[in-house]
């Protein structure tokens, strides 16, 4: 594989390993203590996050990369938008699930288009990419009962 290509596919799998760190962190901190069907949803979505995170944590060891030793600040965001969508309740939580998941099928789509992926890599990052439009369907129909 070209160095070109391999730094290409670097930059990507970096960028959605930090991306899905922010999402599995946006989720953590959206989950309250009560026993309902959005916490259920949420704690779902979360899991989801995580097993995209490890996907790609294990393709960049599989490629003898390292993550960003910036995915603190992905942490952070993460944080910030869970943490602060929570505080202002069902409605905000909703809302920043769809914005969060709208942008990263946007980002995607982006990476699948620009970068020449070996197949075994596509077909991960093309099934987190279904599972992120599944969010955003999960959470319309959520914002639409209430």
């Amino acid at each position: 594989m070209s160095k070109p290509r391999l730094a290409a596919i670097r930059k990507g799998l970096r960028t959605l390993h930090t991306l899905e760190l922010m999402a599995l962190t946006i989720y953590r901190y959206q989950i309250t203590k009560e026993p309902d069907d959005l916490n259920r949803q949420l704690i779902a979505a979360m899991c989801n996050e995580m097993g995209h995170y490890q996907d790609f944590t294990v393709k960049l060891y599989e490629f003898g990369f390292r993550p960003s030793c910036l995915r603190w600040a992905y942490w952070l965001v993460g944080f910030s938008f869970g943490f602060g969508s929570r505080l202002l309740g069902r409605r905000a939580t909703l809302k920043t699930g769809v914005w969060v998941e709208s942008k990263a099928v946007a980002h995607y789509a982006e990476l699948l288009e620009s970068i020449d992926w070996d197949e075994e890599t596509r077909r991960v990052v093309e099934k987190n990419q279904a599972d992120e439009d599944g969010h955003i369907r999960r959470w319309r129909r959520a914002l639409e009962s209430l």
